[in-house]
């Protein structure tokens, strides 16, 4: 009966998530308040005649017996706010909804959860940024949530579902679809490490108002809001503004001053809404996190070190500068060029160098 009363208490014409805590607060639980004398509920602050006669006669029990059924059903879990399983991090946000549906196996309490959001129109150095983040993150202990919709949402689930990495969507519809249905099966997946959240019922479709609002909820589980790609107007500028209204830290990668999806990252990194960083260390070392270097990185290290010296050398120089001419590596690296065409001979060889038009050498 306990679920009943939660839900009944989330329907009630008037009462919204402030009041609902409100009167929880003073009564104790969901099922104490429409227990409660109407006389009672009147002196609870902000609950007047009007709002106590709609809990005293509230009497919709046949949509919450359906509800109720639904998640049976589905296997979905209720988590309600002053209860254990309801998350930690966004319990302690002003607004948090009352109550959430989720269906998944993921840890909503984990220790170090990561709200990764950006543009709908993402481009390929957007999607590139979001495998390189979670590939880093692939060895930790750490969840990645995100809103489910086109672009750096569907990129950084997907990158999680490849590494198998936890991830969880949230939803601004209930959870009997999945929004935008192209996205279905990468919602399945997502179910076998991760999972769904939503705050809206079942039957609840995906209205334009619903994602301001359910933005607060990806701010509001994580630790830090990274955002990818953004354009200056747009869902993952809320997001960010509100996790900076929680006090909650912000990242933004940036990016080219002339294009449109990468001017909402500028722009928080320029009014210091947003640290910038360029890869998953900076991100840890902003946290504080410590960080396992990813076994990509350990290789290539290795492969450097079995460089000879001078190759060491002209290697370490474009590594560090960007794409050079043989002109200005020879003086950079203070070497004749016929030692220089060797060891970029080398280099070129085994696939530590690429040769551009104009004897102009870069990094792969």
């Amino acid at each position: 009966m306990t679920l009943v009363y939660q839900l009944a208490l989330t329907r009630v014409k008037g009462v919204g998530n402030a009041l609902a805590k409100q009167l929880i607060d003073h009564c104790g639980s969901a099922e104490e308040v429409f227990r409660s004398p109407k006389k009672h509920l009147t002196l609870i602050p902000g609950i007047g005649e009007y709002l106590a006669n709609n809990i005293a006669c509230y009497d919709a029990m046949e949509a919450i017996e359906k509800e109720v059924a639904f998640i049976d059903k589905h296997q979905i879990e209720v988590l309600f706010w002053n209860e254990a399983n309801y998350p930690a991090k966004l319990r302690a946000c002003v607004d948090a909804p009352v109550l959430l549906y989720f269906k998944g196996n993921a840890n909503l309490q984990a220790k170090k959860i990561i709200s990764i959001v950006g543009t709908r129109n993402a481009s390929t150095y957007g999607k590139q940024l979001c495998d390189e983040l979670v590939e880093a993150f692939q060895a930790e202990d750490i969840l990645i949530v995100s809103g489910l919709a086109h672009g750096i949402d569907s990129f950084a689930h997907q990158a999680c579902v490849q590494r198998q990495v936890p991830t969880v969507g949230v939803l601004g519809h209930g959870l009997d679809r999945i929004y935008p249905s192209v996205n279905r099966k990468l919602a399945a997946a997502m179910l076998n490490n991760g999972g769904l959240l939503t705050e809206y019922p079942s039957g609840t479709s995906p209205e334009r108002q619903n994602f301001p609002s359910r933005n607060r909820i990806i701010a509001g589980l994580a630790d830090v809001t990274v955002v990818v790609e953004a354009n200056i107007k747009g869902g993952a500028l809320i997001t960010a503004e509100i996790a900076n209204g929680y006090n909650r830290d912000v990242c933004a990668f940036p990016g080219d001053i002339n294009k449109a999806t990468s001017r909402g990252c500028n722009h928080l990194i320029k009014t210091h809404r947003a640290h910038l960083i360029s890869s998953a260390k900076d991100l840890a070392y902003l946290m504080n996190w410590e960080f396992t270097a990813p076994k990509k990185e350990e290789q290539q290290l290795a492969l450097e070190l079995a460089l000879n010296p001078v190759e060491q050398l002209v290697y370490g120089i474009v590594k560090e500068e960007g794409p050079l001419g043989i002109d200005a590596l020879s003086y950079k690296a203070n070497l004749p060029q016929s030692k220089l065409a060797i060891a970029l001979l080398e280099l070129e060889m085994k696939g530590f160098l690429v040769a551009l038009p104009g004897k102009t050498y870069r990094i792969p």
